[in-house]
């Protein structure tokens, strides 16, 4: 099965070098918000935010949100291949259910994570000072919820098998996700009411975490809380979306 993972892990990676237009557009949406809003909160107060400051609470955000959109939509590609006959063609070779999507997964976990190394570099500049073991952990954690959540959105994919129904459905789940995780600003401004419900939301205490770890506070809670969150979620997903796999291309 390793083998297997790897040679379709290898093609994914292949196709994506010879396109790189979509890492490109990948990292446009977070640097955008990094130089046109992110100096705005240099200039707000509470909730940790004022002054530099403010870049350790944006920057991490910036992370999820380039890792739920990232690997949210990995599954449009999964459909052009269903329309073009690839999958159909992988389906009768010996190669395991699991390693054909384990294999598509694992090379949007390393794009991501280079986009985000990438755009913590960016964030140098604009004053963004933070624990460098701390960005080391968090561009793990979130590479890795990035293997599951790619997982599913090829899952989704198979499921739906057109792009007019999965991209609402994408944008229906993962903005509700960000926004309720305190992507931008931190749930502690957000009313009661509100900050209850981002208290049911996985995300949240994954962003908690990489917060705490950009930030060098490794004695917070927050990260073994976020570190086994990410954990659960990623083994949780990539697991559904093999069994769903196997069943759909049976």
């Amino acid at each position: 099965m390793l083998t297997e993972t790897w040679v379709i892990y290898d093609r994914q990676i292949r196709s994506n070098i010879r396109n790189p237009v979509w890492v490109f557009f990948g990292l446009t949406q977070p640097i955008l918000y990094l130089v046109l809003f992110g100096p705005l909160l240099t200039n707000v107060s509470g909730g940790g935010l004022g002054g530099d400051e403010s870049w350790l609470i944006f920057v991490p955000g910036l992370l999820l949100q380039l890792t739920i959109f990232g690997a949210g939509f990995a599954g449009f590609g999964i459909i052009q291949e269903l329309r073009e006959g690839v999958v159909e063609r992988q389906r009768v070779t010996p190669a395991h259910r699991s390693a054909l999507i384990l294999g598509r997964s694992l090379s949007n976990t390393v794009t991501i994570g280079v986009q985000a190394i990438i755009l913590v570099l960016v964030a140098i500049p604009f004053g963004l000072r933070p624990s460098w073991w701390g960005v080391v952990v968090s561009v793990v954690m979130v590479s890795l919820l990035s293997l599951g959540l790619a997982a599913a959105s090829y899952a989704m994919g198979l499921i739906l098998k057109d792009e007019d129904s999965f991209a609402p459905f994408v944008q229906g789940v993962s903005l509700p996700l960000l926004l309720l995780s305190g992507v931008f600003l931190p749930m502690t401004l957000a009313p009661a009411w509100l900050e209850k419900m981002s208290q049911a939301n996985p995300l949240t205490y994954v962003l908690d975490g990489t917060r705490s770890l950009f930030a060098g506070d490794w004695g917070a809670r927050a990260i073994s809380v976020g570190i086994v969150c990410t954990v659960v979620v990623t083994v949780a997903l990539t697991w559904w979306s093999a069994r769903r796999f196997q069943r759909l291309s049976s």
